[in-house]
């Protein structure tokens, strides 16, 4: 048996109906934007392999930052200890973050991230004894898929078996759809003395469609909450580091989140890292001489030094990557021109470096529609890994990517869509 047909006598793939889906691709070597397998095929990745990948694949740099690291310390517990690494990097992170962010807490994955900054909301109104529990969300949303961060994702068919097991949320029509009705929506929710937090995706709303709304509204949001006294909760998971043409999304407002969660680009897309990072407000709810104020979350490679070092490495690298960033937003912008001309393509959009529009039927968007399967099969037959969300095609490639590579995306996409 080849590799293709091992794997699929033991490995459970994510997101994959093992019953009817064909044998995987077996990657052997990836380099800069380019993806290699074992039949000799190559790819571009052109969604920088679930939107973790900045810098391309085994990028020098971080990979000597591990190796380094590696010569003098691994994994420690991080409960009553530390490192240098860490705190280096809390220091760097520290200083691009909005500046009302000061405290950073380490784990692993995004929907940890999330499940982390819904129980500091959570926790720091029941330390401060102020009876609040709901939580406000957004439709079409998605946070992960653990429990909580299933609970403030959008219900549908990722969620329903789960349905009874997850707690109540109230969700606000997606800005990305009816600004006015959301803001109306928050605005009433906010006031009511229960809510505890409202979490969203800011301006990109990712996994439901990559939905995109502008900095102005988000902004009003925040006010709302702001002036409610509404703990906000931005899910940065997917849209930092750069993603969205800042360093931050949250960076396009005046008002900042109290608690931001930060992976998949983290750490380059090397090792998995993830950020709870909050304000002093928050923190500070949980300083006392009482130990059951304590915030009892823990993993036991909370502050992976190496996972870390890659993330400082990945750091430096991104400090110096705007003006890449900005091409790539450049020649979405020009490709948006020839997309609007193709007649079974709708809603264009593009923020920063993800590009995105709806292929024939723009009132039927689902991530089951039957053009998904057909589309993808037809990316990756030309070499291009893209994995359309449902009738959603996106764009969210490495900022190493050369023009000429983003250009044969953008070749390829047009065949595609012009011989649907």
């Amino acid at each position: 048996m080849n590799y293709s047909q091992r794997d699929f006598q033991h490995i459970w793939h994510p997101y994959t109906q093992m019953e009817t889906d064909k044998y995987p691709f077996v990657i052997t070597k990836a380099e800069g934007s380019l993806l290699f397998s074992d039949d000799d095929k190559s790819f571009i990745d052109a969604i920088s392999s679930w939107w973790v990948n900045l810098h391309g694949h085994c990028h020098p740099e971080i990979g000597n930052a591990i190796a380094r690291q590696y010569q003098s310390l691994d994994q420690i517990i991080f409960a009553g200890f530390s490192h240098p690494v860490a705190i280096e990097y809390a220091e760097d992170l520290v200083k691009i973050l909005p500046e009302n962010i000061q405290k950073i807490f380490y784990s692993d994955n995004g929907s940890t991230a999330v499940e982390v900054g819904l129980k500091m909301a959570v926790q720091y109104w029941h330390n401060k004894d102020v009876p609040k529990g709901k939580i406000i969300a957004l439709e079409n949303s998605y946070h992960g898929d653990t429990f909580g961060s299933m609970s403030v994702s959008q219900r549908g068919q990722f969620t329903l078996p789960f349905q009874e097991m997850l707690f109540d949320v109230e969700f606000l029509v997606s800005p990305a759809q009816n600004a006015g009705k959301c803001l109306e929506a928050l605005e009433k929710h906010a006031q009511d003395k229960n809510t505890a937090a409202f979490i969203y995706e800011p301006l990109v709303q990712g996994a439901g469609g990559m939905l995109m709304y502008e900095p102005e509204i988000l902004e009003q949001m925040l006010e709302i909450c702001r002036r409610n006294n509404v703990v906000t909760i931005a899910d940065e998971v997917m849209t930092g580091f750069g993603r969205t043409g800042k360093l931050f999304a949250s960076n396009y407002c005046t008002i900042s989140p109290d608690i931001i969660c930060l992976s998949k680009g983290i750490t380059g897309g090397v090792l998995p890292l993830a950020v709870t990072a909050c304000s002093d407000k928050i923190y500070n709810a949980f300083l006392s001489s009482d130990r059951k104020k304590t915030f009892f979350h823990g993993h036991s490679y909370t502050g992976n030094a190496l996972s870390i070092a890659a993330a400082k490495a990945s750091l430096e690298l991104l400090m110096n990557s705007q003006i890449k960033i900005d091409k790539i937003n450049n020649s979405h912008q020009k490709f948006l021109g020839k997309l609007k001309v193709l007649g079974n393509v709708s809603h264009t959009r593009v923020r920063g470096t993800v590009l995105a529009f709806d292929v024939v039927d723009e009132e039927n968007t689902s991530y089951f529609h039957p053009l998904r399967d057909q589309l993808n099969i037809a990316f990756l037959e030309a070499g291009v890994l893209l994995r359309p969300l449902g009738n959603t095609v996106y764009i969210m490639p490495p900022y190493c990517i050369t023009e000429e590579e983003l250009s044969y995306v953008y070749q390829t996409i047009e065949k595609v869509i012009t011989n649907i």
